[in-house]
């Protein structure tokens, strides 16, 4: 069954659920916020065609990895290979960067994919048709983000 999490327009925190028959909400544990939602039948079958939050239909697909650990990791590999190239082991200062990628390289192959909205970066985990659904496209999302530009799920592409 396709998983949602939304972000809540008021306090920023994720609203986890899963899509249940006449549900037309989901409520926010933290601030207790409601936020509209609309499911279809194909939401109750893992496929994923449109948002039930802003009911757009544009989506793009990425690995299931939390981006903060994924700077923080960097950061800390960074620090550490900035001390090892101070001290007498100055030759090994790549290796916590070698290290990292092996662990990335690791997490890259184990990690499923998630599809998520442009528009409202709802995030949809266990999406049946999610080969159906492109990789990230940078200019697409500055056009929905900075224009509204909706492109009714057809992707962008120049010939």
């Amino acid at each position: 069954m396709i998983e949602i999490t939304l972000t809540c327009p008021e306090c920023g925190s994720g609203i986890a659920f899963t899509p249940t028959a006449g549900a037309t909400e989901a409520q926010c544990k933290v601030c207790d916020h409601v936020e509209p939602v609309k499911f279809t039948p194909e939401h109750h079958e893992g496929v994923l065609k449109d948002c039930p939050s802003c009911e757009r239909k544009d989506f793009y697909k990425q690995k299931d990895f939390n981006r903060k650990i994924g700077v923080v990791l960097f950061v800390m590999a960074a620090l550490m290979t900035l001390y090892v190239a101070t001290t007498e082991y100055a030759p090994y200062s790549v290796a916590p960067f070698i290290i990292l990628y092996i662990f990335d390289f690791i997490l890259f192959r184990r990690l499923k994919q998630v599809a998520i909205c442009y528009k409202c970066n709802g995030i949809f985990r266990n999406v049946a048709n999610i080969e159906e659904i492109h990789d990230f496209n940078h200019e697409m999302n500055d056009r929905i983000v900075y224009s509204d530009h909706d492109f009714k799920g057809e992707q962008l592409d120049h010939h």
